[in-house]
Order: C-alpha cells, then structure tokens, then sequence
C-alpha cells in the first residue's frame, strides 16, 4: 500500500484507473488535454484500504460477509446486510493522520479556488464501472462536512445494488475498494450531457446534447425532459426539441433540492448557439483524442460567458446500440441469434 493517498488532477492520468478508479481517472486525463476542469483532487483506493485496515471495518466486514455468505442469494438480504456493512463503515471515525491529511487538501483547494469557503461534490469513483450503484454528494461544505461525505461514498461500496453485482460477477462481497474525486462545484446555470454517438441507431455522423436548467443531476437521473439538440458532426446542422422544464436541481443550505423552474424559462432553450456550437466542438475534439464515441457531462457557470463558463465533470466511453453496416450483416447477426436459441 502506496504512504501517498491524496492526488490533485494533474498528477494523474486515464492510466490510473486502478490507483483512483475511471471517474478520477478520467478527469485528470481532461486536465492534461487542457480541458476547463473544475479544480480537485482524487482519493485513491490506497486511502480507502488505510481507512479500512486502521480503523478495523475491513475485518469486520470481512467476519460479517464470511457469517452470511450463504443467506446472500435473497434480496431481502441483500438489503439487509448492505445496511449492516453501510452502519460498519460510517461508524468509523476517520484516523487522525488521514484526517489531517485530507484537511490539508481541502485547505489548498479552498486557495486555488480564490480563497474563502467552497461547496464541493464527493463522487465515488470505481475501478470497475457500475454506474448509479455508488454515492454522490453535492454541495458539501466545510472540513468535517467533506470528511463525513468521504467516509459514507466508502461506504456507498456496499449499498443494495452494488452487493447484488459483485454476487452476480463471482466478485468478492467484502472487498470492493474505490476511489473518491473531490472536486469545487459550479453555480450551475445550466447543465446535461453530450454523446457524439446517437445511442438509440449508432449514427456516428450526430452528436446528441442534452441539458436542463440548474446542475445536472435532473438529466443524469431521467427525471424530467431535457431539452434535446441534435447536431451533425459534418454540416452543423442542428435539430432542435425544446421542452417543458419544470423542475430542476438547485443547491440549499446543505446539499441540493429539487425545485420549480421559473414559469417564464419553462420553454426557453437552455442553451443559446454559442454555448451548443462549444459544447459540440471540445466533444468532438475528445472523441478524436480518445479515438472512441465519448458520454460527457458539461455544465455552464452562471457567473460567466462562453467559452469560459463551460466545465466538464466527466468524459467516459459511450454506450451505444451499433449500427448495421448493411442487411447482409442484420440477417447473419440475425440467423447466429436463431441457431444459439
């Protein structure tokens, strides 16, 4: 286990992914391409093991999953136990040296910010993708508020979905170290995602921008109706579907809150054409980087103009239904499908 716990995006790269998991990983990788990231630091899986090995919830989870190995198989346990093992870790008051430590970078992220108090987001970061089975907080202020944050995204490995997961890929259920990015948090204007693949054909021609007044979240969860842009990497050409958004995700005094858009920008693009033109051009850029259809997240600073009020919190591959070449290869596909039945 590596002394060193505690990396800012700079000092890492899309080759760590082991030391910090893909979301940390990720954002340092768009950090070195020069990307505007909102600034942070990354928490290795090393810290996660510390954690783990000095304050004693390793071995007790480790006891508690070797007692109930067997009664896993039901969800009603499942569920059961990831409450169990969720009480273990968040019980656990953070070692002294680490906690330190971790004061130290918030106090320096607090300065590269411009000084005073920030709001920052504690994401989870996985070596082993499993989207939406681990824990986000937003909005999270102060020393001890990131500390507390910290240790319940750890914990956030045993929740129901993410044990039922490891069961079903043979994975072990105790051991299940991640990552955490601590990053500054933007006064969101606006914020959605981009694909520059359209998922539903595989068309690799579009790029598919969506996006929802306030943070991000409202789109990511599927909440509400997004306003949706569809814009052809050759021409430009931009169809566009504009809905009603009444609903978005704001910050209050301690995390975030769903709330009402005002009535008079209920139907009002999100996003005007310059926004959407940078937005389409840095997704392009990152696809040609990356060689590979790319899932971004973008969000824009209310208290800024384009370009500089676009960040990016996330860039991973995209997931996409492929498209056929042709009929010939459809049937072939389609016949393989017959035969394995």
């Amino acid at each position: 286990m590596s002394e060193k716990w505690l990396y800012w995006f700079e000092e890492i790269s899309s080759g760590h992914n082991e030391l910090v998991g893909k979301k940390c990983a990720n954002l340092g990788e768009m950090t070195r391409l020069g990307m505007r990231i909102p600034p942070g630091f990354a928490i290795s899986v090393d810290g996660y093991e510390r954690f783990m090995a000095e304050t004693g919830a390793g071995e007790d989870i480790r006891r508690y999953v070797e007692q109930h190995l067997d009664d896993l198989k039901s969800i009603k346990n499942q569920v059961k136990a990831s409450e169990t093992i969720r009480n273990i870790v968040e019980s656990k008051k953070m070692p002294d040296g680490m906690r330190e430590e971790l004061f130290q970078y918030y106090d320096d992220l607090k300065k590269l910010a411009g000084g005073g108090e920030i709001a920052v987001a504690v994401r989870s970061s996985g070596a082993v993708s499993m989207p939406g089975q681990m824990e986000t907080y937003l909005n999270v202020r102060g020393r001890e508020a990131v500390v507390h944050k910290v240790i319940q995204v750890w914990g956030s490995a045993f929740t129901t979905r993410a044990i039922s997961f490891r069961l079903e890929k043979g994975m072990a259920v105790e051991k299940a170290p991640i990552g955490v990015a601590v990053l500054k948090m933007v006064e969101a204007k606006a914020a959605g995602v981009v694909l520059t693949v359209q998922p539903t054909t595989g068309d690799m021609s579009k790029v598919v921008v969506e996006g929802n007044w306030g943070l991000g979240e409202s789109v990511v969860s599927g909440e509400i109706n997004p306003d949706l842009f569809v814009v052809d990497k050759n021409n430009g050409c931009v169809e566009c579907t504009l809905n009603q958004k009444t609903k978005m995700v704001v910050y209050n005094d301690s995390g975030t809150i769903t709330t009402d858009v005002p009535l008079e920008i209920q139907n009002k693009a999100c996003l005007d054409s310059e926004e959407l033109n940078e937005i389409v051009r840095i997704a392009k850029e990152v696809e040609s980087y990356f060689q590979s259809p790319q899932d971004m997240e973008w969000v824009l600073d209310c208290s800024m103009c384009c370009p500089d009020n676009l960040y990016w919190v996330q860039a991973r591959p995209a997931k996409y239904i492929k498209a056929k070449e042709n009929e010939s290869e459809y049937l072939a596909e389609l016949m393989t499908r017959i035969f394995e039945i």
